[in-house]
């Protein structure tokens, strides 16, 4: 008789922590979707391509460092990944000049590629006025020494 009152008791106090459990769960749940939902924010094109850019880049530094770091590579290709590595690295600061001293001039955002022969201003904004596009043509040309024909500005919205 005690063991089958013992049983119950178990059984019921078993079924109690299981609805105690999932009552705690939906609730817990609910307060933090409701405290996600809040900070959440949308990517927009200039934070996906940093991004995008930081993630090429961060992969090719790898590949370089893993020539360098290769005991069976030639003192030629050590030299060379170690040259196009400083290569990466002088354009990125570049390139994070550039853009540092565009939003200073008063854009909302920017993005800078400066390649061998180019350079690729893409700028937060409806429109462009002409001395906007001075301002911007004067940032790269004291950054690069690139000509007028080599710097192509974009806005974006």
């Amino acid at each position: 008789m005690l063991k089958k009152r013992t049983k119950i008791i178990i059984l019921v106090a078993m079924v109690l922590l299981l609805g105690v459990t999932g009552y705690l769960n939906i609730a817990l749940n609910n307060n933090i979707s409701n405290q996600t939902s809040g900070t959440v924010t949308q990517m927009n094109y200039f934070d996906t391509y940093r991004e995008d850019r930081q993630a090429t880049r961060d992969q090719e530094l790898l590949y370089y460092d893993a020539i360098i770091n290769a005991e069976n590579s030639s003192a030629e290709a050590i030299a060379s990944a170690e040259a196009k590595k400083m290569e990466i690295i002088n354009t990125m600061e570049a390139e994070l000049v550039m853009e540092g001293l565009i939003k200073a001039k008063g854009f909302e955002d920017a993005i800078v590629t400066n390649s061998a022969t180019n350079v690729n201003v893409i700028v937060k904004c409806a429109s462009l006025e002409s001395s906007q596009v001075a301002q911007i043509v004067q940032i790269v040309k004291e950054q690069t020494s690139k000509s007028l024909e080599n710097i192509k500005i974009i806005p974006v919205e």
